[in-house]
């Protein structure tokens, strides 16, 4: 089992490696396509088309890993006002957990949903329409991304009945 958990923690690890340096390259590349846009138009007054559209790939794919990175490190924003309201620990880990239950079921069907796209979009190959750049690559960032939120909300939850099955050992009531 402890082997197990070590193969599923170095996982984590390389994924989460592979995804921040996507991530720092896709936000060097942006500036850079505007950049170049900046210095072709007004510099040497050549005009590049396209460059807007090609922005499109990397800002896609930058929202949908900012979402994964903003699950994986729990940083996402959520309406705390119930928390407001909880003043014992118990019950506040079970808000947790129930919190934890429904994120996770709206990510799996909302990661149900994008493999239909994502499926309908391989299947199409839509292009795009000056640069004819297949549009799949950048409407796979919305099946991918789900997946990695998906994949961090059950950890999260994984982690939030721990604590719960933790404090319900202490032996206090819960509400």
């Amino acid at each position: 089992m402890a082997r197990v958990i070590d193969i599923g923690n170095m996982f984590l690890l390389v994924l989460r490696k592979f995804l921040q340096t996507t991530t720092v390259f896709l936000t060097i590349m942006l500036p850079a396509l505007v950049f170049a846009q900046v210095l072709l138009r007004y510099v040497f007054q050549i005009p590049l088309m396209g460059i807007e559209e090609i922005m499109i790939f990397p800002i896609i794919w930058l929202y949908f890993l900012g979402g994964a990175e903003a699950s994986r490190t729990r940083t996402h924003i959520y309406c705390g006002i119930l928390t407001l309201y909880i003043k014992k620990e118990k019950t506040m880990a079970l808000f947790n957990v129930v919190r934890s239950i429904i994120s996770l079921v709206i990510s799996l069907w909302l990661t149900y949903w994008s493999y239909w796209f994502f499926a309908y979009s391989l299947r199409v190959w839509k292009l795009s329409d000056l640069v004819r750049l297949p549009m799949f690559f950048a409407e796979s960032a919305l099946f991918i991304g789900l997946i990695l939120i998906s994949l961090y909300t059950a950890i999260e939850l994984i982690d939030m009945v721990r604590n719960l099955y933790s404090m319900m050992n202490k032996h206090t009531e819960v509400i």
